[in-house]
Order: structure tokens, then C-alpha cells, then sequence
């Protein structure tokens, strides 16, 4: 008799957070023509705007996971989107170019702790055997929430105006708020929960989940962590991935109708193809790693030759440039995103398989984070600017694909050595696997 699966309502709410988190940050790029036309902004200007978000978000994802390590997940994620949510609501709200920013940053605030707390989740809630299937599925939300929301958003401003549609957005996080205080708790204490299904995941959530501090009684943190090369490469490895990543989030509904002249109702369309075929797709080939990869293949961190060989396909994206048929341009769009995702998402599972102490899951992917946002941050500006000077988007495409390369090298080379201290509860666990 197979153990009962009530823990994906779990990942299903992670899915949904995410991709709420990611349909809010991308409205303003749906929007973008009748704001900037509102606020009479060049592209460069735009750029800046549609970065401001990640400037507190960059700034906050460190006392994010610090702050998700102390009080937990359940608070933690539902202050987060109580927070973002009423920033969107305002962007809608205000007058002026300067409370439209204030809105933003109040946003990158909001949204800083989602993954922090998301993959603390996972330590909490996955079997380890289910890792990469769980973190694809919850990031997969960073997809579908562009593919809904291009759709929705272009909807509602085509009909109602941009500043309708950011209230309607802000207002469905706290649905979201509601369902998910009603139902998550720590697996040990959800009463919706088997003892079958609790007894196996409080047994397979990850290596050395029960273990306790260190004796010498030294703080272990976030300084600790980046002693260690392989936490420096899953960093510059999310660096990569990233930084395409925003730039197809902050400028593909841009692309589509400044270089292929589509209007911002079909823009909306074609762009929700690509993240519709990311999302799918991401999930699929998470469900495949993990059958692969076995248990002495995950502690020997053997993910890292996928992560490479995702990041390696993605950079297809050099091609974009140089296509005249709408379909080729959305199936190359499609495949470097589909795999951008599966990258993103094997990198947070490889760090999940590397770390030695889980209590620190929330600081180590918020230093993940931090080197994917560094990078995301830079990557609305330079593509705005190199628009603005080139006045075109080929040299956009080209520096993406250069980070992609760039990235699948350093998969194979910075991400071969645990984070972190063994302790005899973790070789005990190791040795009876």
C-alpha cells in the first residue's frame, strides 16, 4: 500500500506563493508601454523602474533567511505576502513616479523571504528522495506566475487600465494568506497529516535534520557558510541562470512589441507560451533527475553535471536574434527558459544535497539568492541601456548567453564539496543509507 501524498498540498501552496510572487513582480512589464507613456519614460528610465523592486529585495534576502531560521516558515511567508501584496495594491493606487517606486521597493521587501522560507520548507516537509521534484515544482511557480499573469494583466489594462490591474493582483495574495495559515504547520504538528505519511517524512527529510548545534557551542551562520567554495559556486551558478531569467521577465512583453511590432494584448500571449512550456516541462524534468540520481549520487553532489548540462542548453537564447518566424523565436524562447527553470531548480536541490546542517537552510538559499539577484538586478538596467544606445536587443541576447556559458563551467568546477560540518548524527544517517 503506497503512503499517502497529503504533503503536495503543501508544495502545491509553495507552487502557488511563488508564482503569485512572480505574477506580481512581472505586471509592471506587461504595463510598461502605458506607464512609461504616462510618466513620459525613455528605456533606459524604464530599466532603472523595473529594477527598483530588487534593490530592497537584494538588500533584505539575508535577514530574510536569518529571519526565517528564527521565527519559521509559517510567519515568516505570512508577513512576506501580506506585505508585497499591499505594495502591489498601492503601485495601483498613487499618483506620482516617486510612490510608484516607494510601491516597488515596499515589494522587494515582501517578496525577499520566499525563497529563503521555501527551501527551509523543503528541509522541513520533502523526503530527500523527493527534493528536485519539490523544488522544481515550487519554482516552476516563477513561470507560471509570468505565463497567468502576462495574460491577466494584459487583460485587465487592455480593459480597466494598469493601475486596475495592479489592485486586482495585489488583492489575490491575500486568498493565498488565508489557505495558507488555515493549513500549514510543521509536519510533526499538521493534524491533517497520517502518522504513516509523518513518520516517513520526519524520517527521509534530509540529512541530518534532528542534528544539533555544534559543541563548542560557536555560532554557525551565514560567514561559515562562505568559507566554502561549492556554497561560492551554487551562488555564481544561480548568478547565471538569473540573470536571463529577468531579463525575459522585465523585457520579453518589451521585445515582442518594440522588435515584432505585436501589440500589448498579443505581446501578453505570446509571452505566456514560453513560461506556460517552462513551468510543464520544469516539473517533468525534475520528476526524471530524481528517479536518476540515487541516494550515494545526491550526497556526492552528482546533480551538478545536470545543472551544467541545463544551463549549457539554455544558451540557445544567442540564436533569438537572428530568427524571423515568430514560431522558431518562441520555441528558442522556450527552451532556454525550460531550462533556465530546470537549472534555477536542480541548483537549490544540489544545495539542499550538499548542505550538512539543515537548521541553516534558510541562510544558505538566501546567499543563493544574493548571487542570483546581483546578477538579476543588473539585467533590466543593461538591457535597457543597451537598447537605448544599440537600438536593438541583439547585444541583450549575446550577454545573457555568455553568463549561461559561463555558468555551465562553473557548475562543473565550484560545486563538488559538502557545505558545511559533518557531525556523527550526519555520517550515521549517510552510513545506514
Amino acid at each position: 500500500m503506497k503512503t499517502p501524498r497529503r504533503r503536495w498540498l503543501v508544495y502545491g501552496l509553495l507552487f502557488l506563493l511563488v508564482a503569485i510572487n512572480y505574477m506580481d513582480r512581472s505586471a509592471l512589464s506587461v504595463a510598461a508601454t502605458p506607464i512609461s507613456q504616462e510618466f513620459g519614460l525613455s528605456p533606459g528610465q524604464m530599466g532603472v523602474l523595473l529594477s527598483t523592486f530588487l534593490w530592497t529585495y537584494l538588500l533584505c534576502l539575508i535577514p530574510a533567511g536569518i529571519l526565517t531560521d528564527r521565527i519559521g516558515t509559517r510567519w515568516t511567508n505570512a508577513i512576506s505576502i501580506a506585505v508585497w501584496s499591499t505594495a502591489t495594491v498601492l503601485a495601483g493606487l498613487v499618483k506620482g513616479f516617486g510612490a510608484l517606486v516607494g510601491a516597488r521597493l515596499l515589494m522587494g521587501v515582501g517578496e525577499s523571504t520566499t525563497y529563503p522560507a521555501a527551501g527551509r520548507v523543503v528541509q522541513e516537509w520533502a523526503p530527500a528522495s523527493e527534493r528536485g521534484r519539490v523544488v522544481a515544482t515550487y519554482n516552476s511557480g516563477a513561470y507560471a506566475g509570468p505565463a497567468l499573469g502576462s495574460l491577466v494583466t494584459a487583460a485587465l489594462v487592455t480593459a480597466y487600465g494598469w493601475r486596475t490591474a495592479f489592485v486586482v493582483l495585489g488583492g489575490i495574495g491575500f486568498v493565498w494568506l488565508a489557505a495558507w495559515l488555515y493549513w500549514f504547520r510543521d509536519p510533526a504538528q499538521a493534524t491533517w497529516l497520517g502518522d504513516e505519511e509523518r513518520e516517513k517524512i520526519l524520517r527521509e527529510r534530509g540529512l541530518a535534520q534532528e542534528a544539533p548545534a555544534p559543541e563548542d557551542g560557536r555560532r554557525v551562520g551565514v560567514l561559515e557558510l562562505l568559507r566554502h567554495r561549492s556554497m561560492w559556486g551554487i551562488a555564481l551558478v544561480q548568478s547565471a541562470a538569473v540573470y536571463t531569467q529577468y531579463m525575459f521577465l522585465t523585457w520579453l512583453p518589451g521585445y515582442l512589441e518594440q522588435a515584432r511590432g505585436l501589440s500589448v494584448l498579443k505581446s501578453g500571449a505570446f509571452t505566456a507560451i514560453p513560461y506556460v512550456v517552462a513551468m510543464v516541462l520544469g516539473i517533468a524534468l525534475g520528476v526524471v533527475v530524481d528517479r536518476t540520481l540515487n541516494t550515494q549520487a545526491r550526497a556526492a553532489g552528482r546533480r551538478r553535471i545536470v545543472v551544467a548540462g541545463f544551463l549549457l542548453v539554455s544558451s540557445v537564447v544567442l540564436l533569438t536574434p537572428f530568427v524571423s518566424s515568430m514560431v522558431v523565436l518562441i520555441a528558442l524562447i522556450s527552451i532556454s527558459l525550460t531550462c533556465v527553470s530546470s537549472a534555477v531548480s536542480m541548483n537549490l536541490a544540489l544545495l539542499a544535497d550538499l548542505l550538512r546542517s539543515p537548521r541553516l537552510a534558510g541562510r544558505a538559499n538566501s546567499i543563493a539568492m544574493v548571487g542570483g539577484n546581483v546578477f538579476g538586478l543588473a539585467a533590466p538596467i543593461v538591457t535597457g541601456y543597451v537598447v537605448q544606445f544599440t537600438h536593438s536587443y541583439t547585444a541583450a541576447f549575446l550577454v545573457a548567453g555568455v553568463f549561461l556559458l559561463l555558468g555551465t563551467t562553473v557548475a562543473l568546477t565550484m560545486t563538488r564539496t559538502p557545505i558545511g560540518r559533518a557531525d556523527p548524527a550526519t555520517e550515521m544517517t549517510v552510513a545506514s543509507t
